[in-house]
This record gives C-alpha cells, sequence and structure tokens, in this order.
C-alpha cells in the first residue's frame, strides 16, 4: 500500500489509502451491475451479503441473487489472512464484475461500503429513482485498512432521549463512515435509560424528568413538557446485533459515582443520606455538574454489581464505560460515613475516595473477562490497573495515562464535541462550547507528539462525543453531528499527513460528493453556508462568544 493519495481525487469519504485507476491516459471502462449481477459470499462474509442486498438491492431494485465467484458480471466476497483484519481491497474489472477481498469479516463489510460510495449517492436511497437504471464504478483498485482500531461515536441518550430507530439509523451513519465503536451513554443525572429487571424503579421513576431546561443552563425558558424513555432489554439485544452486522461494537457507559441523581432519585438509599434528605431528589431537570454523588457505602457496591451483572448479559463488548467524572466531593467531606470509610480504608482523601471506588469495580469487571474504561477523572487519586481513560479534558490526561501502561482514547473537548458551536454567527442553533469549525475537526491530531513510539501504541484510537442538553430533537443532533463526522471519521481512519499539511480543500473538494449521500440518507446536516432558516433556533440562549474557554 502507498501513502494517502492526492491524484486523482475519489470523492471517497474517508480517503483510502491507495486506489488505481490504470493507465492514467485512458478513459478507464466502466463496471455495471443489472438485474444478472449475481453476489457471491464466500464463508465468514455473510453479514455484509445480507447488508448489500438489502442496501443495494433497495436503491437499484436489484436482486443480487446468489452464484459463483469466479462468474462474470458477479460481486464476489472473500477473505484472505494476509490482509489486515479491518483491511480490503476492491478490485473492479469489467471483465469479471467487483471482488471485495478483506483480511477479515470488518474488512469485507468496509470494503462494500467503499463499493456503495464509488456507486453514486443514489446507492444511499431507499427505493429506486429510476427502476431501469443500472448503476456502474469506473474500473479500479483501491487498498485500504484503518489507522486506528477504535474509531468512535459517543451518543448521549440520558439528557435527551433518543428513540431505538434513531439508534439504529445512527448506526447505519456511523458504519457509511467506517467508525466502529458507538459509546452508549445511557445513564445520568437527567435520566437513566437501561431496563435493569431487578430494579424497576430506575426506569419507573429515573427515566423521566417532570420538565427540560430550554438551551443553555442559564436561559431562563423551560420545556414544561415530561420527557423521557427507556430501552428494555429486548431494545438492547436488538440494538447490539444491529450493530455487530455492520462491525460496530457497543460500549455502554453507567455513570458512577457522579452523575447519579437519576439512580437517586429512584432508590435514595443509594445517596448521601447522613447529609442530605436523598427522599427529597426527582431527576434532575438542568444541565451542569451535580452535586448529589453516590454514597460510598457496601449497599451502593452491591446494588451497581447487581446492575452490571444484566449490563454484561445485554453488552458482549471488551470494555464497559464506569464514568468516573465531574464527581463534587463536598457531601462526601461532609458525611461522616464517607469520612469513616476514608479512614477505615486509610485511602488519600475525597479523591482516594472516588479511586477505590472506581478500583473496586475494575476488579469486578476484570474477574468477569471486562475491562473498565473510564473518563480521564479516574486518573484522579491513582488510576485502577487494567484501566483505560478517555481523554476529554484535553490531551493531558490521556498523556499521563498512556505514559503510565494504560491505553487511552483520545476524545478532547476542544477538538472532537460535535455539540459545540460550529460558527460564532448569531444564526447558530443554542451554540456551546468551544468553537469547532469542519476544518478544525479535519486537522485533530489524536496521538500527542509528545508521546515515544511505545506509548503512542498506547492510543487505542479516537472518539467525537455528542452531549444531548442543548440537542433535544433528531433534526437538531443531524445538525451538530454533520459534516463534521465525516472529517472526524476520516482522522480516525486515514493515514493522514501532520495537520498542518493536511489538504483541507481537496478534502472539501471530496466533500462536495459527500453532501450528496448526506442528502440521500435524508441527514440534516449543517450546510457550508450557514443554517438554513428552519435550523435556527431563535430566542433560545446558547452561550455568549466571548473567544475564552468556555464555561459549557
Amino acid at each position: 500500500m502507498t501513502a494517502l493519495e492526492t491524484v486523482p481525487p475519489t470523492g471517497l469519504i474517508p480517503a483510502p489509502l491507495s486506489r488505481d485507476l490504470g493507465d492514467a491516459g485512458a478513459r478507464p471502462r466502466t463496471v455495471r451491475l443489472g438485474a444478472q449481477t449475481a453476489l457471491a459470499a464466500a464463508p465468514g462474509t455473510e453479514d455484509t451479503a445480507r447488508w448489500l442486498r438489502s442496501t443495494l438491492g433497495a436503491a437499484f431494485a436489484l436482486p443480487l441473487p446468489p452464484g459463483p465467484a469466479d462468474a462474470p458480471d458477479t460481486v464476489a466476497l472473500a477473505l484472505d489472512p494476509a490482509l489486515p483484519e479491518e483491511g480490503y481491497r476492491l478490485d473492479a474489472d469489467a471483465r469479471w464484475g467487483v471482488r471485495v477481498t478483506g483480511g477479515g469479516p470488518a474488512g469485507v463489510f468496509w470494503g462494500a461500503q467503499t463499493l456503495r460510495q464509488l456507486l453514486g449517492p443514489t446507492a444511499f436511497r431507499s427505493a429506486p429513482l429510476d427502476p431501469g437504471y443500472t448503476p456502474g464504478l469506473p474500473e479500479q483498485t483501491v487498498e485500504d485498512a484503518p489507522r486506528f482500531r477504535w474509531r468512535g461515536l459517543m451518543l448521549d441518550v440520558a439528557r435527551h432521549f433518543l428513540p431505538k430507530d434513531g439508534v439504529l439509523r445512527y448506526l447505519d451513519l456511523m458504519a457509511a463512515h467506517k467508525l466502529n465503536v458507538l459509546h452508549f451513554h445511557l445513564t445520568d443525572d437527567q435520566g437513566w435509560r437501561l431496563e435493569i429487571r431487578r430494579y424497576p424503579k430506575l426506569t419507573g421513576i429515573g427515566a423521566w424528568r417532570e420538565r427540560s431546561k430550554l438551551g443553555h443552563r442559564d436561559s431562563p425558558l423551560w420545556d414544561p413538557r415530561p420527557h423521557g424513555g427507556h430501552y428494555t432489554q429486548d431494545d438492547i439485544r436488538e440494538i447490539v446485533a444491529y450493530a455487530a452486522a455492520r462491525q460496530i461494537t457497543v460500549v455502554p457507559e453507567i455513570d458512577i459515582p457522579g452523575h447519579s441523581q437519576a439512580a437517586i432519585a429512584a432508590y435514595p438509599e443509594l445517596g448521601n443520606t447522613d447529609v442530605i434528605d436523598t427522599t427529597s431528589l426527582k431527576v434532575w431537570d438542568t444541565w451542569g455538574v451535580n452535586p448529589n454523588v453516590l454514597a460510598p457505602t457496601d449497599t451502593t457496591l452491591r446494588f451497581y454489581e447487581h446492575v452490571l451483572e444484566e449490563v454484561l448479559e445485554l453488552f458482549p463488548s471488551s470494555f464497559v464505560h464506569l464514568g468516573g467524572d465531574e464527581c463534587p466531593k463536598d457531601q462526601w467531606r461532609a458525611s461522616p460515613a464517607a469520612q469513616a470509610r476514608i479512614a477505615a480504608l486509610s485511602l488519600d482523601g475525597e479523591d482516594g475516595l472516588q479511586s477505590w471506588f472506581i478500583r473496586h469495580f475494575d476488579r469486578w469487571l476484570t474477574a468477569r473477562g471486562r475491562r473498565l474504561i473510564g473518563w480521564d477523572e479516574i486518573l484522579e487519586g491513582g488510576l485502577a490497573e487494567g484501566a483505560a481513560v478517555s481523554s476529554w479534558r484535553g490531551y493531558a490526561g490521556g498523556v499521563a495515562a498512556a505514559k503510565a501502561g494504560h491505553d487511552v482514547v483520545m476524545c478532547p473537548e476542544q477538538q472532537v464535541y460535535l455539540d459545540h458551536r460550529q460558527h460564532i454567527s448569531a444564526d447558530e442553533p443554542v451554540p456551546i462550547g468551544y468553537l469547532r469549525t469542519l476544518e478544525d475537526v479535519y486537522r485533530f491530531e489524536p496521538v500527542p507528539p509528545e508521546l515515544t513510539g511505545e506509548q503512542a501504541a498506547r492510543i487505542l484510537g479516537t472518539q467525537a462525543n455528542a452531549w444531548s442538553e442543548a440537542m433535544d430533537s433528531r433534526q437538531r443532533l443531524d445538525y451538530q453531528v454533520f459534516p463534521r463526522l465525516a472529517a472526524f471519521a476520516e482522522v480516525a481512519w486515514s493515514r493522514l499527513p501532520a495537520p498542518a499539511a493536511r489538504d483541507y480543500p481537496e478534502f472539501t473538494w471530496r466533500m462536495a460528493d459527500h453532501y450528496a449521500r448526506l442528502d440521500a440518507l435524508g441527514v440534516d446536516y449543517r450546510p457550508p453556508g450557514g443554517p438554513l432558516p428552519w435550523q435556527q433556533r431563535p430566542g433560545i440562549l446558547g452561550r455568549p462568544f466571548d473567544g475564552a474557554p468556555p464555561n459549557v
């Protein structure tokens, strides 16, 4: 494989490692797919075959019947262990059709995603525009493999619930961009979204709040409608299976010991009952850092062990995210029970108590063959052995974790929080956070330059986060996430040059093709020229932009 191509441009997002169109002086022949085109699926490629029939079959009214791999006019799927697990080779030749070969099932699937892009934006529609049209692509060879093994998107369904069909839709959008990890933020102060059969009040009470702050937390406006919802365990099984068929791993997040008011509202004994009247707490209706945190008691530990037993049954991912962020220590400082626990365990104050909490569940998960991952605050008081870090407060936490021999997912808020504003214009809907344009995201580099080669190998990959406080609908979610997720996907997948050397104009050239794909998929993205009238939210307060680091 060669370095990232620059000529001729492909229109592919993310950019492949190499693409060969043959003789540059000759016009390549076109490979056509028609009613007679067969689909040959070698063992191990069945999921991709089903996906191709459901997508290309729907878009072009193609039956794609089974057929032998060596016959002409065939789309053939095969495995080749000589390729990287997620790598692929796509060969299109007018004499025999298209061959997609992957190092593993994931590689075949990503190759099929490239095939879909090469067939044009119509391939992203759900029904044919012209039943007589025969799609085609130029003769070519594409070779590709990802830079990172963790290419993630975090969806926050706790602040604003995203119904199951919306989650499935986002899994399809992730797959179209070769992203392979859905970080599923299921619990927070504002809602508990996962059915736990042993503790039915977590969703019976914890999944609903009486009202919601409308806009930034300093806004005087409220949405007076109750808000909530949750996923049944069967919903989760469906989501996980749907993701797996698209080579996506779902990593659940259960927030502890902070961001837990919804759980405490459902089960008051989980809170610091010797400091506050936890029976008076309700599911929180505003945004920010909440002072009501879990009590460091044996009752709390057993409760969350029982919760995690059901989580492990539902999610086969090796990692389980346990939050660990934004845990104010005021209640622990005032709690005789918490102070007694610190003394009994000879802990280093309240930071040590949080570390003890996280270490307990690190050992618990390790004993069951899983791994804990948490936000970079889990570094405070000592990092649990074997734990991985999601570095969100900039690069520093990830750098410290990698130097200490821990695995890291880079997701710094300054670069890849997609809920943050895209422009300083007053027309931007409910703007918060740092200013991060499409170009800013494209120039993000997940591996800090101060790491040695051995330390850099600890960077599992990168992840974009979409917190939903200011995103109360599918339309708002689409607007904030796209098109920046396309730039992020290229950062996560492609072997790009250093940020300053990246060819952003060439990327925007390819994005012109990609916008047509997003249109076909019905994505309500932010147009390059700014929000359309119906995308604006006049009168709903965001955070004024003064160029200073934001208080989101």
